[in-house]
């Protein structure tokens, strides 16, 4: 077994497709499947459901999937650690995959910013997932780290910081009848046309329980699963919808958008850094938490 056979196999199982999976490793098909059946054959189990085109993993499959993201989390980290030993001042070099839920994105490049500031030849793979898939991610090893809720979601056992917190607003249009208002009730909020995330988003769920507390009802006219979607829905269609306030400054200057204060019950809610715990932790999110300290602390 070697770690050429090891890394086929987590891209077949990503890819869900042996053509797709033997491109994103640079070699032909016939390569990439036989070197997963000589490891079948090394291990002694079926790994790769067999048929016409890719149906799945075994149970075993599975299984020595678990262990090859391990293994494959633990060759990347070693070779983070002895490329800084070799480098320049221990200057780190490598990509960070980072999931993101969608209401942190435009918070991102803050804490990207403050990485390369400290390490020049960092790169980064930034994903829009969903709370629970954060977690799922950073279990299976396909993601370094995440940014979610850390008091929303189960992120016990997991190394945390807190980024900021997020609070409310209702975003309208400038010639909307709430456009001045100093502040809007979420009940009141809830008698006007909406466009929300959709329910699986964890920002969403805070919404409605929102809502719930104010003995409110909405029937969003619109849901998707895109922020930048949600602006252009306020924008064109007219419609109202609920995003954390400092998207008033994150995205540049909103013509034609206003964001009032929503109150009643006020809502607030942390979201930061998440990692799995680990010893000896990679030296990629070690500077990456150490970069979101500084962050915070500057």
């Amino acid at each position: 077994m070697d770690i050429r056979q090891i890394q086929y196999l987590a891209a077949l199982a990503r890819e869900k497709h042996f053509t797709r999976a033997a491109q994103a490793c640079n070699v032909t098909q016939p390569t990439l499947s036989g070197r997963i059946r000589q490891l079948e054959q090394e291990l002694g189990v079926p790994i790769v459901e067999r048929g016409q085109r890719y149906i799945g993993l075994t149970p075993e499959g599975e299984r020595v999937l678990k262990w090859a993201h391990l293994i494959l989390d633990n060759w990347q980290s070693l070779n983070q650690e002895l490329a800084q030993i070799k480098g320049k001042k221990g200057e780190l070099v490598g990509r960070l995959v980072l999931g993101v839920v969608p209401s942190a994105l435009p918070m991102v490049s803050q804490l990207t910013k403050a990485m390369q500031g400290a390490h020049q030849s960092v790169d980064f793979s930034i994903l829009s997932q969903s709370s629970e898939e954060i977690i799922r991610a950073l279990h299976d090893f396909s993601i370094e780290a995440g940014i979610t809720y850390l008091d929303n979601e189960p992120v016990e056992g997991l190394l945390q910081t807190v980024l900021y917190r997020e609070r409310y607003c209702l975003f309208v249009g400038a010639g909307h009848e709430l456009a001045k208002a100093k502040s809007v009730t979420w009940f009141e909020a809830a008698q006007i046309p909406l466009c929300l995330l959709t329910p699986n988003m964890q920002n969403r769920r805070i919404i409605d329980r929102a809502f719930l507390a104010a003995n409110a009802q909405p029937s969003p006219r619109l849901e998707t699963n895109s922020i930048m979607n949600l602006f252009s829905s306020v924008r064109t269609m007219g419609l109202a919808s609920i995003m954390p306030e400092y998207f008033q400054n994150a995205l540049g200057p909103m013509e034609g958008v206003k964001a009032v204060p929503l109150v009643e019950p006020a809502v607030e809610h942390a979201v930061g850094l998440v990692a799995v715990a680990r010893e000896p932790l990679s030296p990629l999110v070690a500077a990456l938490f150490a970069a979101a300290k500084k962050m915070m602390a500057g």
